[in-house]
This record gives structure tokens, sequence and C-alpha cells, in this order.
């Protein structure tokens, strides 16, 4: 009944990706022309998409475990990021058996479900997992897309993010980001002898892993464009020392001791520099460092203190925080120093800008009346809007799409402490990342190539 075309790929962490998008659109009836479904995720407020998702169809044992835990983290994928609304398994009238067969769509559309998300998993005899999913347009009684994955059986997880990202891509015409990680900094022990060790985590929280031993202090740890180095502070011997780390193989480098640095570094969308801020003579200013000749060029030289750089998506220009005119705000430069200009005006004190993926937004820092607050304006310096507030709220980042931000907010007391966050750009998403101890500092990679 279906017509594949297959792309073979091999992606990373032993994972083979085959690619099967349905070249025959399957219709039970000819229904008149009509819009194709998807969400407006530019309007201001979005109505949750109703979606059904089965348990993938398999055998027993391993099939089974692997079909049913699938189709929970992609429910729990589409519902966290708030376009979403799944409907609950008790609800569903047809039970799938077959994802070959076209659903009875008058079933799906009784209990007021719009897209559904039919699978399949199944071992082959060389021992890898087959997954097969499809989306079904359950008004339109027709096949949207579907894809088909050989893996092995650890990696069903990911699997599933990627299912999710196909779904989302669909359904809002903009790239997922669910098959995503986060770097983050672990904090474990008394508030005022914390030890902190780099942690990577899949973005939803899931399968932490320390990077670092927690034997020298860490700070702020940045991803490198293609998603498999990432550079961080760390004091050895009380001297600020950057590294490079790799995050699969695990090997070190250092790039070099940068007494008086007040700000880590973050890489150029190129990946080929690094650009930070060293404090010098009482003041500080920003500097790149090309990573391959180990050249460090100077960019801005005030008496004030300027900090906090961050790259715009296509390497031109750069935002950073400053108070040369006597309070923090955000600046912006070309990416050579030049033609540097002041963009935020707004009330209270703003600080650690980061640019959007997508770079139509840069993020922000705000204290304002005694709260710290996540905002966004756009590179002009218009559009200044605050996404969420508390009593302490720092470090945003941005998912790859530029949809989705990840911040710290610090819990009051002695027994509190700092809990990752994400927040949408409507501001009206916001949600607890778990993580088994208290984090901070978080950054988003890219996608996972």
């Amino acid at each position: 009944m279906f017509e594949f075309r297959s792309l073979v790929g091999a992606l990373r962490a032993r994972l083979s990706v085959r690619f099967a998008i349905a070249a025959v659109i399957v219709c039970a009836v000819a229904a008149p022309a009509q819009a194709a479904l998807q969400i407006d995720i530019n309007r201001g407020n979005v109505e949750p998409m109703p979606i059904a998702i089965t348990d993938f169809v398999g055998g027993a044992g391993q099939e089974a475990s692997a079909g049913a835990d699938i189709a929970t983290v992609v429910t729990n994928d589409l519902e966290r990021s708030g376009l979403f609304k799944p409907l609950p398994k008790s609800s569903f009238i047809e039970k799938v058996s077959d994802i070959n067969v076209p659903p009875r769509f008058g079933d799906w559309r009784i209990i007021k479900a719009q897209a559904l998300v039919t699978g399949q998993a199944k071992m082959e005899a060389d021992g890898r997992l087959r997954v097969e999913f499809r989306l079904w347009d359950v008004y339109g009684e027709q096949q949207l897309t579907g894809l088909q994955f050989f893996t092995t059986p650890d990696n069903w997880r990911r699997v599933a993010h990627l299912i999710s990202d196909a779904i989302y891509q669909r359904l809002t015409g903009e790239q997922g980001y669910f098959d995503t990680r986060v770097v983050y900094v672990s904090e474990t022990g008394p508030k005022n002898r914390r030890v902190k060790r780099l942690t990577i985590m899949d973005q939803d929280g899931f399968n932490p892993r320390m990077l670092t031993n927690g034997a020298e202090l860490v700070l702020t740890p940045r991803f490198s464009p293609n998603s498999q180095e990432i550079t961080y502070l760390s004091y050895h011997n009380n001297n600020p020392r950057v590294y490079l780390l790799d995050i699969e193989t695990g090997q070190q480098e250092v790039v070099g001791e940068f007494p008086g640095m007040t700000f880590a570094p973050r890489f150029s969308p190129d990946g080929q520099k690094i650009i930070m801020s060293l404090q010098r003579g009482g003041n500080s200013n920003i500097y790149t460092m090309d990573l391959r000749s180990r050249k460090v060029t100077r960019l801005t030289n005030t008496a004030a203190i300027d900090t906090a750089p961050s790259y715009s998506p296509d390497g031109t220009q750069i935002v950073f925080e400053s108070d040369r005119g006597g309070a923090q705000q955000i600046y912006i430069m070309n990416a050579d120093g030049s033609n540097q200009r002041r963009i935020s005006f707004g009330q209270g004190r703003y600080a650690t800008p980061v640019w959007s993926p997508r770079g139509d937004y840069i993020a922000f820092t705000k204290m304002i009346s005694g709260q710290f607050v996540i905002g966004v304006m756009k590179p002009d310096g218009t559009g200044d809007r605050i996404l969420t507030e508390g009593f302490h709220n720092e470090g945003p980042t941005w998912a790859p799409n530029g949809r989705v931000l990840m911040f710290f907010r610090e819990r009051r007391g002695a027994q509190g402490g700092p809990n990752l966050w994400s927040v949408d750009l409507t501001g009206a998403n916001e949600r607890q990342v778990s993580t088994p101890t208290f984090a901070s500092d978080p950054a988003w990679s890219p996608r996972i190539q």
C-alpha cells in the first residue's frame, strides 16, 4: 500500500537512521481541497493542538516495551512544548494493530483529535531495533509524514526525540529541538561549600552524565557549533583557565590561562574563535582568540566594565553588556569592534545578553525592583518584554530553533539552591527541568549531527 524512498546515514552515538517518507498519500475518501494541518506558532496565544499518540505496536517483551516507551517520550516531548495537547489513551476507540492500514478516522474525530501518531517497533534478525511511525491528519484523512529508523536497542530514547522533531516540524513549519542536549553545572553539598561539576543531559533531563570530577571550580560551559566540544572556565590554583572538552571522548585541552577573566568564553558561529572578557588594570574589555593561532585580539577599549559577549548567528555582530553609561546596559558592535552602540533603554539593569540562533531576538537578564527577570528584545532594542520573573533568574540559553529558552532560578533560604527552568517566547509555557542535583549555568546544544 505504501511506497518508500530511503536515505541511509550514520549518526553519532552508534545511531543509524533511514528516513522513509511516504511517496503515496492514501485518502480514505476524496475530500475537498483544504488548508494543510498546521499550528501557527507566530500568534501571541497558541491553543494546543489535540493529538493522539498510540503505543507503537510490536511483539512481546523488548518490542512491546520499546514501543510503549517511545510513545511515552514522544508524548512528553510534544506536551512540554506547550503547542500540543496529547489525548489520554483511555479515550481511544480504535486499537491500532497495523500501521500500514489507514486508521478509522471517524473514531479519532469523535475524541476531537486533529492529528494522530501511530508506529511500530520490531527487532531485526541482526539485533537492531527498527522503529517506524506515521503522522496522520485526522480531518484531512491523509498521511502527513512517515519515518523509519534502524538503531541499537539502547538508542530508543534518541529515536523518540527524532520522531518528536519530525512531528513538530511537520505541524509547525519550524525545526524541532528535542534531539539536543544541555550541559550545566551540577551543584552538591552545603550552600557555602558547593562542589560544582560539569554535567550533560538530554534536553528533557534524562541521561545525566558527569563530565568533571568536582576537584576544581567550573563555571559557564558553552557548546561549540558542532555540538561535540564545550568550552568552559575553571580555576586551577586560583587562576582562571579556559578549557576545551570533547564530550564524547573526554579529551581535554587547555586553551590558556587568563588572570582577570570576568566572564567565560563563547564560540564564534564558525567554531574558529572564542570571545571573552578580561579584566586588566581595573577595567574589563572584550577579546577574541583564534583557536588555531592562539592570537588574542582586543575589541573594546574603555575604562568601564565590558563583559558577557555573544555573537550573532551570522558572526557579523557581537552583543555585550557594559556600564560605560553609568549602569549595566546592552550594547552591540560589529565583529571587528567597530560601531559600538547601546540598544537597551528600559528601567533596571541589563545583563548576560545572548543572541537567538534565528537572529531575531536577544535574550537577557534584568535586575529591577529587587527581582531578576528573563526577557527578550529585538537586535535594534525594540520589543523589550519580560518572559518570566522571580527572586533570582539568570543565565538564559536558547534552544537551537530559537523558540524556547532555558535558565536557572535560585531558591531563597539556607536550604535553597538553583534549578533549571524553560520558557517559550510567549512566556506562557514555563516548566521546571528535572535534574538529580541543584543545577545552574545551562547551555543548550545545537542539533545533534
